[in-house]
């Protein structure tokens, strides 16, 4: 009857436990924001695994995630250019939901110098080094450039700028304000240039035989 006893409450304490475990897990709605922890910026399109059920999810264009996830649950943070970070949910969440912020830091990658060059072979560049043709030194281009041939070309071709146009208006206001109150006579009419001109004929002025 003793052996009867045991075995029946071995038999209660074994279907309790096994009651127990098999119990689902507690669901609880996964939230956070994914930036960098230098800038402060948002991370887009970060890459979440839970290493625990094997599922994989991703974040949105602002670094936003949300998701159903257990209590206990080991997330992977991936994105390309930033250090892979995990992030354990803790045990202790009453809740049905739990926010966090999550942080990445970038990743620096240090490539090798690639020097380009337009010669596949030395005997390539060597032709066109001889064939360069040398640029002139600062003062030969600036002889070139106050020759008189080369002013005379440009005093030719080039267009006035604002500031000379500006003067040559400003000129030509101040000359007309100037005259505006002055009339032009017509020396044709006037008695006393006929006078001179006649006083000049009758006194045999020779200016104009001596020039």
């Amino acid at each position: 009857m003793k052996y009867i006893l045991t075995l029946l409450l071995s038999i209660f304490v074994l279907g309790a436990f096994a009651q127990q475990n098999a119990q689902p897990k507690k669901l609880i709605q996964f939230s956070g924001i994914i930036t960098d922890v230098d800038s402060n910026r948002v991370v887009p399109y970060v890459t979440l695994s839970n290493l625990s059920t094997q599922e994989q999810r991703s974040a949105n264009y602002k670094g936003y995630f949300s998701f159903v996830a257990h209590p206990g649950d080991t997330i992977l943070y991936t994105a390309v250019g930033f250090t892979s970070t995990q992030v354990i949910i803790p045990n202790e969440v009453k809740e049905d939901s739990y926010t966090t912020m999550v942080k990445m830091k970038s990743e620096i990658v240090y490539l090798p110098t690639v020097n380009l060059y337009p010669w596949a072979t030395a005997e390539e560049f060597t032709k066109d080094f001889l064939s360069m043709k040398v640029a002139d030194d600062d003062m030969e281009i600036a002889k070139k450039n106050l020759n008189a041939q080369s002013l005379g070309g440009m005093a030719q071709t080039l267009s006035r700028d604002a500031g000379e146009i500006s003067a040559i208006n400003w000129r030509l206001n101040h000359d007309r304000a100037l005259n505006k109150n002055m009339v032009q006579t017509n020396p044709l009419l006037n008695p006393f240039a006929w006078g001179k001109f006649m006083q000049q004929i009758f006194n045999g002025d020779k200016t104009r035989a001596t020039d």
